[in-house]
This record gives C-alpha cells, structure tokens and sequence, in this order.
C-alpha cells in the first residue's frame, strides 16, 4: 500500500486503540521510517488526539525523542511518518536504568521547556535503541494551561503510572511525568508494577498509601524515587534535576513525606489507547464506569487501608529488570508519618574537595 503516494507500507510494528504503526519506505529519498496510520472512523475526541501528536511532534526536536519527517491525510486517514527506531520497548526489556533514567529525563526536561507534558510516561512508550532511549507516543499530551480536550472530571492515561493529581482530576503539570518516571524507574529496580490490580483499584491505591522504595537500593535510588513519587506536585525534582542527580552531577535531599489524605472528589479514568496492549495491562476502561463505582471502592478501599498497613504488590513480577550492582544497604532516614511538609526536594551540586586532596570523579 502507497501512502501519499510516496511511503511504501510493509510490516506491521504495532497496533494501538487509534493506530497502526508500519514499517515503511520513502520511495522519494530511499530511507526506511515508520508511518504510524490512522484508523478512518476516528470519534471527535481520537480525531483530536492524532491532530494533537501531530502538531506537537511537529515541534519538538531532541535526541531524545521520536523525530518526525512528515505528516498529513491520505485517503481520510491521518498519518504520521516518523524516524524508524531498531529496538524494543523498555517494557519487558532489560537495561542500564540510571543511563535509561537520565536520558529521557533530559528528554522530558526538553519537553517541559517547550511547554509540553507527555501525561502517558510508561514503559511501552519508552524505545531503546542502540543511539540511546527515546520517548514516542504524544497522543495525549497537553500544551500547559492550553485548552483541554477531555471532559471537566476526566483523565486519560494508563492507570498503573497515573500520578495522583490525575486520579483526582487535578490540574497536569511537568510534575506529573516525573512522578511517572519515577514509577517507571521503581518498576524496572524491584521487579513488579507497584500499583496492580484492576484499573480503578490501580487508579486509587496511590491515594493512600506512598510507593513503596527499598531501603537497600544503591544511592541515589532511595531518595531519588522517594521525592519523584512524592503526593504533592510541589514537592518533586524537576526532570532536568532528576538528570542531574542520575548523570552524578547532583545529589536530591530526601522529602518529608505527605499523609495521604482521602480526597474530596475522584476522577474517571480513561486509558490512553485501547489496545490490546493497553487492555492487557489495565484489564477494565475506566470509561464506562460511573463516579458511583468510583466512590464506593474509594470508601471500601479507605476502610481496609485504615485495618490493615500498606504493603508492598505481591502479583507476579513484570519482565522489566535492572543491571543495577548489588551494594550494602543504603542508610535512609524515615521521619514520621505525621510530619508535616516543611520543604521541597532541593537538588544540589556536591561540594568541591579542598584544593590540596585528591577527589574521584563523579561516576564512583
């Protein structure tokens, strides 16, 4: 199939709620690139939403990211050509988490600064290749303080990498995808998801009980991932601090840590695709499900979290795992539940060595 005339489809790489992705050929310059096509019977809200990746894609260019070559309509069917990355996702892949962290890190940094928040950081949008891990898939992403494209009350994302403020229908901000990446992260070090479950019990569980971090993972893990995952917005690193602290050139002072407080209101939850993908790790699409649903486990939910302690997942592990070293348990200081939040994260450079001692570089 010719594509504008000029993009050769062949195989394809992937399929999603709104899309396919194929291999394809630029039959004018003779170079391999993805061609992410449309469905023709796109709803007003996903008609929105590949408009939205289109235009923001557009703008946005950084090693980090996805680069796109071409867009436009074919046949009534959107289409985006974009740089073909050899290599997998980081779901279900092994990798150097801190080099991984880093990189799309900066890469977030990149896009904050332009005014963009992703809202969908997970591992099946995180590709690794041999230049280095990019960041695909703006589907969903929002221009800060633009006009939103989803309902008053509604959220759209994956619900095991939800932040808080996205459950509770809270306002999005850069925040929001450090938090995510911070999950992200967390998942790749221990193992497993650390909110399962079906989609509106994965949505709430971060309402009442913080992610749980191993006390015994190598610096800067334990206080890094403590203040990624943070419950309020304010009291996150920025990503450009998060690359920082992983490329070594930084240290992050661990937070205090915020009640859990039950929320006055909760937002429905949609996912971001409805692919198999998607439908296989999330189980339910929070779409069709009323408030009602909502409010009664978020009070049952409530009730059991006040008889029993919060404990960490016990479901079967994801594939994602990490290369990291194996060190002594790391000391980490854990104030009071109840304390209350007196300061943000601060990043901070470490400080020089007096001139007349020798000092070791920042990778030991």
């Amino acid at each position: 199939m010719l594509v504008a005339g000029r993009y050769e489809l062949g195989e394809v790489l992937g399929v999603g709620g709104m899309a396919r992705v194929h291999r394809a050929t630029d039959t004018v310059l003779g170079r391999e690139v993805a061609v992410k096509l449309f469905r023709d019977d796109l709803d007003e809200d996903a008609a929105t939403r590949a408009q939205t990746e289109m235009q923001t894609l557009a703008g946005l260019q950084h090693r980090g990211l996805v680069a796109v070559h071409d867009a436009g309509t074919a046949d009534g069917r959107p289409f985006l050509v974009m740089e073909l990355v050899d290599g997998t996702t980081l779901a279900g892949a092994s990798a150097d988490l801190t080099v991984v962290g880093a990189e799309i890190a900066e890469a977030l940094a990149y896009v904050h600064a332009q005014g963009v928040v992703h809202r969908d950081v997970k591992p099946a949008n995180i590709l690794l290749s041999p230049a280095g891990a990019k960041l695909t898939d703006f589907g969903i992403a929002r221009i800060i303080d633009g006009a939103r494209h989803t309902g008053t009350g509604l959220t759209v994302g994956t619900a095991p990498y939800l932040a808080p403020e996205q459950v509770t229908g809270d306002p999005v901000t850069p925040a929001t995808d450090v938090y995510a990446l911070g999950l992200v992260l967390l998942e790749g070090l221990k193992g497993q998801r650390e909110y399962t479950g079906p989609t509106v019990e994965a949505a709430l569980a971060r309402l009442h009980r913080q992610p749980v971090v191993p006390a015994d993972l190598p610096q800067p893990w334990p206080s890094l991932l403590t203040a990624m995952t943070a419950r309020m917005p304010s009291m996150r690193p920025t990503a450009a601090e998060v690359a920082h602290v992983l490329r070594g050139e930084a240290t992050v002072a661990m937070p205090y840590p915020v009640a859990a407080a039950v929320p006055t209101r909760v937002a429905k939850v949609v996912p971001a695709q409805r692919s198999s993908l998607v439908r296989e790790a999330l189980g339910l699409d929070l779409v069709r499900m009323g408030l009602g649903a909502l409010a009664i486990l978020l009070v049952g939910t409530a009730v059991a979290a006040s008889a029993a302690p919060a404990s960490g997942s016990s479901t079967s592990p994801s594939p994602l795992r990490s290369r990291a070293p194996v060190v002594q348990p790391a000391a980490v200081v854990k104030p009071s539940p109840t304390a209350a939040p007196v300061r943000v994260p601060k990043v901070v450079a470490p400080a020089p060595a007096p001139h007349h001692k020798k000092h070791k570089g920042h990778h030991d």
